[in-house]
Formats: structure tokens, C-alpha cells, sequence
């Protein structure tokens, strides 16, 4: 399917001129590769978001137009704006016709309802792997690669050495390694028996849990010793006070 994006060439660079890209509702962009200067550019926002959105546009060579000069680019990076719906910045590439791209493809997955691990054993389907990173030259560049899962077993995984590679691409892994694309997983089904005994383990409350005025904790009973004893404290210092103020009542009189 061929894609086309229309640019047109920046001259003003620049923090300031780039918001002001912004609020003409333009994207600031560069174009760069195939042994040429990189070059500033401007795209139309709208018709970029749009095409964000399509999964072709992340993995194909585009045609671009910029000004009157037409060159096929890849999309290599763009950023958004933290939390409004507003795209930043664009990078695409220029591809060689005789150069070997590095990009990665999503993987579309198919005939995993027809498994035998999905329909006899009830099981269910885990992409380890979203997409693959692959090398090949730009004329061999695959939109996405399928994975059949119509044979897979329950318990038992898919390798990227199963995979059938469109021809001219290479999968981009460390040597000797055959990643897990797919497996299926049979999920765990408790018994009646354990549903009953979690059930019992929820509803059950540790006493230590809940203190009653009978379980107090040895802060409660230090806290209550330490309130008695400054009580019966004050109660002595008050009778020992009355005491001597008596005593020195009675002194006087004898002395008078």
C-alpha cells in the first residue's frame, strides 16, 4: 500500500519559530539519511495525526513530497505533547534503494481460536512479542508479519525460528537465541473444596487483630500503671501537705 506525505521546507529554526509552527497548526520536522544533508521541515498537523493512527504509516516506506523534489522516507521518530493531543516534533529518514533498513514490524497473529490449545484445552493465547526487528532492503519491507498459531499445543510455545519470514528479511536477534513469540497457558480453575477454604481463610480474623478490653497491649497496661501510680502519688503529696500544715497549727497555739 503506498503512503504519501507531503512536506515543505523550513527556514526559520528555533524554539520561538516552532511554537509558532505550533499555532499554525504545523509540525516541525527533519529529514535526514541516504547521504545527504538533513534538511528542516514543516508538515501539516491534521493530516499527520491522522496517519499516526494508521499502523501501515509506522512500517512502510512513504512517499514524500517536499516542495517539488519527491524522496521515499521512513518514519523514525515523533513526539507528543505530555497530556494534550498535540504531536511536537517528526523525524523521518531517507531510504537507498541498495541500502538494508533496520525497522520494526507488528505481528499479526492468526488461527489462535482454531488451536488446539484455545479450542479443545481451553486454554489461552500470550504474545510474548508485539512486534519483530528485522533487516532488509527497502523494496522487501513487509507491512507486518503473520504467525500462524493454528497448531499449537497447550503448554507449548511458538519460536521465532517457526516463523515463515517474507522473502529478503532477516530477523534482527543476538546470535544463537530463538525468542518465545506465542505460548498457550492453561488457566488455573479452583475446586470447590479450595473456594470454600479461601473463602473461610478471608472470613476468619485474628483476635490479636481485633483487641478486646480483656487483650490489652503492654503499652495499653504500662500507660494505665504509670496513671494509677501518679494518682495514688498526688493523693500521698496531698495527705503528707495536710498533715504538716496541722502540725504547724498546733505549734502555735502551745507557744501562745
Amino acid at each position: 500500500m503506498k503512503i504519501s506525505i507531503k512536506a515543505d521546507p523550513r527556514s526559520v529554526q528555533g524554539t520561538g519559530a516552532s511554537r509558532r509552527l505550533r499555532r499554525e497548526s504545523k509540525v516541525p520536522g527533519i529529514l535526514y539519511g541516504a547521504g545527504k544533508e538533513a534538511q528542516a521541515i514543516e508538515v501539516d498537523h491534521k493530516d499527520l495525526w491522522f496517519k499516526l493512527r494508521t499502523e501501515a504509516f509506522h512500517a512502510s516506506i512513504l512517499d514524500m513530497e517536499v516542495g517539488s523534489e519527491k524522496t521515499q522516507v521512513l518514519l523514525r521518530d515523533y513526539q507528543m505533547h505530555p497530556f494534550r493531543p498535540l504531536i511536537l516534533h517528526v523525524d523521518f529518514q531517507r531510504v537507498a534503494a541498495d541500502r538494508k533498513i533496520h525497522m520494526s514490524v507488528p505481528l499479526h497473529f492468526i488461527n489462535a481460536e482454531v488451536s488446539p490449545g484455545v479450542k479443545v484445552a481451553g486454554g489461552l493465547v500470550e504474545h510474548v512479542m508485539k512486534e519483530l526487528e528485522i533487516s532488509c532492503l527497502p523494496k522487501d519491507l513487509p507491512e507486518f508479519i503473520q504467525v500462524d498459531l493454528a497448531n499449537l499445543q497447550a503448554g507449548h510455545s511458538l519460536h521465532l525460528s517457526s516463523l515463515t519470514l517474507p522473502p529478503g528479511v532477516e530477523a534482527v536477534v543476538p546470535k544463537g537465541e530463538d525468542p518465545t513469540v506465542a505460548t498457550i497457558v492453561i488457566p488455573k480453575v479452583m475446586t470447590a473444596e479450595e473456594e470454600a477454604a479461601e473463602a473461610a481463610a478471608a472470613a476468619v480474623v485474628s483476635a490479636a487483630d481485633v483487641p478486646t478490653t480483656a487483650q490489652k497491649t503492654k503499652e495499653e497496661e504500662a500507660a494505665a500503671a504509670a496513671a494509677a501510680a501518679a494518682a495514688t502519688g498526688g493523693k500521698e503529696a496531698k495527705a503528707a501537705g495536710g498533715k504538716e500544715a496541722k502540725e504547724g497549727k498546733e505549734e502555735k497555739k502551745e507557744k501562745k
